[in-house]
């Protein structure tokens, strides 16, 4: 079994806790802040264990997940967590028919060195997945770990925030919304490839972009306020998710993007989009001159409120 990265931590131990922590949200955050608090109180590292492969990629063949964060994005994320480790596991088929204490013995333990592990208030783990909080305290007190229950997260103004949510929430375009459960803003980040070329014709000069991540989520077809960064300046802009209906288009989903004030070339350039708002749905009008107009009202709401 792989483990990437990172080390054992021996005989003195380490404080830890497990979960995929797609987009590494406002929920996920709280975990780790205990995490690294249980572990100052035990004077031992902090660890955060995860995966490189969503589970359910394993387990249903054929899965195609709509992550939050790329593995990389996530890592990022985790490392400036705060935690004083991460360990990111390949979820293998190996590792999935491991139950709840084989994985304690074998990876846990025997691999990583844990010697206390804090788990989320409704958090399984095991090829059972069956269990219940005591089990887990029980396959502990056999292993030499142990194991601590974490209280449910009470999110300001008590909306619940999970990794589903969030994607409930951009798959309707609520990106706003979104961002208050992630602590952050959304981003898409891809190469610009070469598009229809049609903007620029009507004053909207914008770069095509393809997401770098098959599996990265993208937020609902619409319109957005969003910030990019281009040539070492942050830039406010609009952002369009379609089909381009009134310019005949193919039918095929594209991501266009117009950077206010920006007027150099973007072309085969890595660009990370952040969104801050949805402007409007996508429509069709009935001339170009009526969607140049819109585009003009678009770039005014766009500066209001995502000007740098």
């Amino acid at each position: 079994m792989e483990i990437i990265s990172f080390r054992h931590h021996g005989a003195g131990g380490c404080v830890a806790t497990i979960g995929f922590f797609d987009g590494v949200h406002r929920g996920h955050r709280f975990v780790i802040d205990r995490l690294r608090a249980v572990a100052g109180e035990r004077g031992m590292p902090s660890l955060v264990v995860t995966f490189a492969e969503h589970p359910r990629q394993v387990l249903q063949p054929g899965f195609r997940p709509a992550l939050l964060t790329t593995p990389q994005e996530k890592l990022d994320l985790l490392r400036r967590s705060g935690a004083d480790d991460c360990a990111v596991l390949h979820f293998t088929p190996e590792l999935s028919h491991l139950s709840a204490e084989g994985f304690m013995r074998e990876v846990l333990r025997g691999q990583l060195g844990v010697s206390v592990l804090l788990m989320g208030y409704d958090h399984r783990f095991g090829h059972e997945r069956d269990g219940c909080f005591d089990d887990y305290v029980a396959h502990g007190q056999r292993l030499g770990i142990e194991v601590l229950r974490l209280e449910q997260y009470a999110a300001p103004g008590a909306e619940h925030i999970s990794s589903s949510e969030i994607r409930r929430a951009l798959a309707a375009g609520e990106v706003e919304r979104a961002n208050a459960m992630l602590g952050y803003r959304y981003a898409l980040e891809g190469t610009v490839v070469d598009g229809f070329k049609v903007g620029r014709t009507l004053g909207f000069p914008t770069a095509n972009l393809r997401p770098g991540h098959a599996d990265k989520l993208v937020p609902a077809a619409g319109v957005y306020a969003v910030r990019a960064r281009a040539e070492g300046r942050t830039y406010p802009g609009m952002l369009n998710i379609g089909t381009r209906p009134t310019l005949a288009g193919d039918g095929r989903t594209s991501i266009e993007v117009h950077l206010i004030g920006f007027g150099g070339d973007l072309y085969a350039q890595t660009l990370r989009v952040e969104f801050v708002a949805r402007l409007r749905d996508e429509r069709r009008f009935d001339t170009t001159e009526a969607l140049a107009a819109q585009l003009a009202r678009d770039r005014e709401e766009a500066l209001r409120v995502a000007g740098c």
